[in-house]
């Protein structure tokens, strides 16, 4: 079991930030940056380290201040499970806005905690900025640093501070907390029960949860444990079609983005459908881009408490017209659930276990060549030109997706239908249920050099030789043929 890594929190006013603080010691742009203050809702975490020294970087919604999200209830209910969480934590203030009185408000939340504080002074890139840094030794902790969190001046000696703070339960001292957790993205339209489901298997009010279309913003992840095996799951956002997307503004379109993102980086996806609505063309769109990208699908209808009461053949017809709208996801296992009471996620979890187990499977040579050859003399390659297509080889060059190559003797592709044929054959035989299948079809090169001219002549039969007049070989006397013959009175035979 990995060991739990110490948190580091960020806290301070709405666009003081934090978010740019947060992406810049991850090192990558995990929380969403946006000049609208508000930006981030929900607990942001990542595993992070500095000088041998890791720890879990946390970044917070802005808690303090006046603010007219409609969810901001929620999100200062979230924040404040955070604070109960922190070893340590860095109170970022606005340079250049200077002390204010919300600032003095955060002070006081943060020293009922006891733990650690240090004061970083962004934006400090800004000469207005630093006739003010003074003031914010009235807040009571030390070390106060001047820091540039765009630009990343400062970050170095922050961190630094940080790390002397840490528990000595952050120390690295193997590579168990490297390893890499197999990684699941709950994805769908907007508002058809995404965080509640991660906040079911999590068995924690993780993620931020309302009737409002759109709640989630960031892709929040975490990690579980489930039958001894650890796993992350990702919470992301809805995803809308472009042209709604392109007109909500810029922070759904970063919200968008890292979805994609967390799709492009998963093992294996749970498209989440709404059972009151069923599957729409934009469904298909999301799954399409999961199955492109070689991930594991599972296909999750959610909401199904509320269609219990539609009949008993209500399961098969509805199931029957998924199929038919994502006719590409004939693969994908097919589950009703609710994550609001819980029914069958259980069972999600087993299958998204067994999912990743058949993902990695690989197929032994001597056995897939057998098959292949049973298959093929069943129901020969189609044979688009001239001479007989036949596969002379096969084997699995690769898993997550499972790749096979096909090498044959004189085609480089296959029809699509025959392609399609091959893999429901792999997959009826060996499984691989809830994974895209890819097939390589490769011509056998053949062997390089070619003999002289000389050498290739066949021989054992002697040149002829010419008896003409004037030429080497012609008959003593200097006469051809014809001229003797006709001296004689002869004809010809």
């Amino acid at each position: 079991m990995a060991k739990q890594l110490p948190a580091v929190v960020l806290v301070g006013r709405p666009n003081v930030g934090k978010s740019t603080l947060f992406n810049r010691i991850a090192g990558n742009r995990r929380a969403i940056v946006s000049p609208i203050a508000g930006t981030t809702r929900d607990l942001i975490q990542q595993p992070a380290s500095w000088q041998n020294t890791s720890f879990l970087l946390a970044d917070t919604a802005g808690m303090f201040g006046q603010s007219e999200d409609p969810l901001q209830a929620l999100v200062v209910e979230h924040g404040r499970r955070a604070f109960a969480a922190a070893d340590v934590f860095v109170f970022v203030v606005d340079g250049r806005e200077g002390l204010v009185p919300a600032d003095l408000e955060i002070a006081v939340a943060l020293r009922q905690t006891g733990r650690p504080v240090l004061v970083a002074i962004n934006k400090t890139d800004d000469k207005r900025s630093r006739a003010g840094a003074l003031d914010f030794y009235e807040l009571g902790f030390e070390p106060v640093l001047e820091i540039s969190a765009e630009h990343g001046q400062g970050i170095g000696d922050l961190l630094d501070e940080v790390v002397k703070r840490l528990p000595e339960r952050a120390k690295v001292e193997d590579a168990e907390a490297t390893v890499r957790e197999p990684g699941i993205a709950i994805i769908g339209r907007p508002n058809v029960g995404k965080s509640s489901l991660v906040n079911r298997i999590l068995r924690e009010e993780r993620v931020l949860v309302s009737d409002v279309a759109g709640t989630t913003r960031d892709s929040v992840d975490a990690t579980f444990q489930w039958h001894r095996r650890q796993f992350r799951i990702v919470d992301t956002a809805g995803i809308r079609r472009p042209g709604k997307v392109s007109r909500a503004g810029q922070v759904e379109g970063i919200s968008v983005l890292l979805a994609r993102r967390a799709i492009a980086t998963a093992d294996i996806v749970v498209l989440l459908v709404d059972a009151t609505q069923g599957a729409a063309d934009q469904d298909g769109a999301i799954a399409g881009e999961a199955e492109r990208a070689g991930r594991s699908i599972i296909l999750a209808v959610n909401k199904w408490d509320l269609v219990k009461a539609e009949g008993e053949d209500f399961a098969e017809k509805f199931d029957d017209k998924l199929r038919f709208q994502l006719k590409f996801l004939e693969f994908a296992p097919i589950l009703h659930i609710s994550a609001l009471t819980g029914e069958r996620t259980p069972k999600l979890l087993e299958l998204i276990d067994k999912v990743l187990r058949e993902r990695t499977f690989r197929v032994p040579t001597p056995e897939l060549n057998r098959f292949i050859k049973q298959v093929t003399e069943a129901h020969p390659p189609p044979n688009p030109g001239k001479g007989a297509v036949r596969i002379m080889y096969a084997a699995q060059v690769g898993v997550s997706p499972p790749t096979f190559a096909l090498f044959t003797n004189i085609a480089s592709e296959f029809h699509f239908s025959y392609e399609r044929f091959l893999v429901n054959q792999i997959r009826k035989k060996f499984g691989f249920s809830g994974t895209p299948i890819r097939l390589q079809i490769r011509r056998r090169e053949r062997k390089s050099g070619t003999k002289s001219s000389e050498q290739g002549r066949p021989q054992g039969r002697p040149q002829r030789k010419s008896f003409k007049a004037g030429k080497a070989g012609a008959p003593a006397g200097g006469k051809s043929g014809r001229r003797r013959r006709k001296a004689a009175g002869l004809r010809r035979p």
